[in-house]
């Protein structure tokens, strides 16, 4: 029986090539944390996406059709009875992406899907997931791998559903879920309810920004680090800071 590794991301892919772990890798290439995600199906949906990554992050649509959905598609044509590997941190950014694989995943029922998670040992670096990890960790982190029981599937389905309609309600709901597949469920999901506060007043996210450049420095460089600490649990990379820093700045 093969066992499939789905990554969240081409850094660890690089990573575990220094492993003794099977190479068959499926990478994923997206930010679904960010962007328009309302589509009735999912041809519909890759073409919203792929306008969105053109618009936003300089992508063309083609390079993401090649790049992205080409990957996405292969969870369609795994094998029956596979081993699939879900290797996903606890971050925000990684979750929604999970949340997706998860969606796509549960059309198929044979498969044997499973969470491998970060080796953390210092709770400071609770967010900082895979990046940290050394070969013998990876290896460390794959046999301590979580089999998903059919509900737990079925909580990442709707997980995704929840959060594809911006269904905050139901996300709250969800999250109440105890599951040994998903860590920190709770505090995620409050997370991207709190970047949309009901009065209109700034996200989560900006205020910390904002904060950040009216106290500390308006060097992007020491506010994207400065973030990166305080607000870890949402697993922004540069770009999503980036676009929230400008935008401030404008506006300073």
């Amino acid at each position: 029986m093969t066992t499939y590794h789905i990554l969240n991301g081409d850094c660890l892919a690089d990573q575990l090539r220094q492993t003794k772990i099977n190479q068959d890798f499926i990478v994923c290439r997206e930010c679904l944390i960010d962007g328009n995600l309302s589509a009735d199906n999912i041809p519909d949906f890759w073409i919203i996406r792929a306008n969105f990554i053109a618009d936003t992050y300089n992508v063309s649509s083609k390079e993401y059709f090649s790049k992205t959905v080409r990957e996405f598609e292969k969870l369609n044509n795994l094998p029956n009875n596979s081993e699939v590997c879900l290797w996903f941190e606890n971050d925000l950014f990684c979750q929604t992406n999970m949340w997706f694989v998860i969606s796509m995943l549960a059309n198929h029922p044979t498969l044997k899907i499973f969470r491998v998670f970060p080796t953390i040992e210092n709770i400071a670096d609770t967010w900082k997931g895979f990046g940290i990890a050394t070969a013998e960790k990876l290896e460390q982190a794959y046999h301590s791998k979580i089999q998903f029981s059919s509900q737990d599937i079925e909580l990442g389905k709707n997980l995704w559903t929840a959060y594809q309609d911006g269904d905050f309600d139901k996300l709250k709901k969800l999250s109440k879920n105890q599951s040994d597949c998903f860590e920190y469920l709770k505090e995620v999901c409050q997370a991207h309810i709190d970047r949309f506060p009901v009065d209109k007043t700034l996200g989560r996210p900006d205020k910390v920004v904002k904060e950040i450049i009216d106290t500390n420095s308006t060097e992007f460089e020491v506010v994207f680090s400065e973030f990166s600490d305080r607000e870890g649990i949402y697993g922004f990379g540069d770009l999503q800071i980036k676009n929230i820093y400008d935008r401030l700045m404008h506006n300073h």
